[in-house]
C-alpha cells in the first residue's frame, strides 16, 4: 500500500507523531513484510507511507479492531486521495478500471 499524505509545514510535528503512533501499531500487525515511511525531497509538505504484505486480507485485518480504529484509521483518513494499493504487474493481469464491463 502506497499512502501518500500532503502536510502544511505548522502541521508537521503532530503529523509525525500521529504517524509514528500508527507505524508502531502496523508493525505488531501479522503478515506486514516490510514498511517504509517518508518526506519528499523536493515538495518537503508531501510524505509517504508504503506498506507491504503477505496478501490483501493481512491489510484489511490490520485495520479492524478498537486500536486500529482509533490509530491507524484516523491517520490514514488524512491521507491524499488516490488509489493505494500496488502490486507486481504481472501479477496483477489485465487492469480494468471498475465499472467497464
Amino acid at each position: 500500500m502506497l499512502t501518500r499524505f500532503r502536510v502544511d509545514e505548522t502541521a508537521t510535528e503532530s503529523f509525525r507523531q500521529r504517524a509514528e503512533a500508527a507505524i508502531d501499531l502496523f508493525r505488531t500487525k501479522p503478515g506486514l513484510l516490510s514498511l517504509d515511511f517518508g518526506r519528499n525531497l523536493d515538495e518537503p509538505e508531501l510524505w509517504t507511507l508504503t506498506t507491504r504484505w503477505a496478501d490483501v486480507g493481512s491489510y484489511r485485518r490490520a485495520l479492524s479492531g478498537m486500536e486500529s480504529k482509533m490509530v491507524l484509521v484516523p491517520m490514514l483518513s488524512e491521507a491524499i486521495d488516490e488509489p493505494t494499493a500496488y502490486d507486481d504487474a504481472e501479477l496483477v493481469g489485465e487492469n480494468v478500471p471498475r465499472g467497464w464491463h
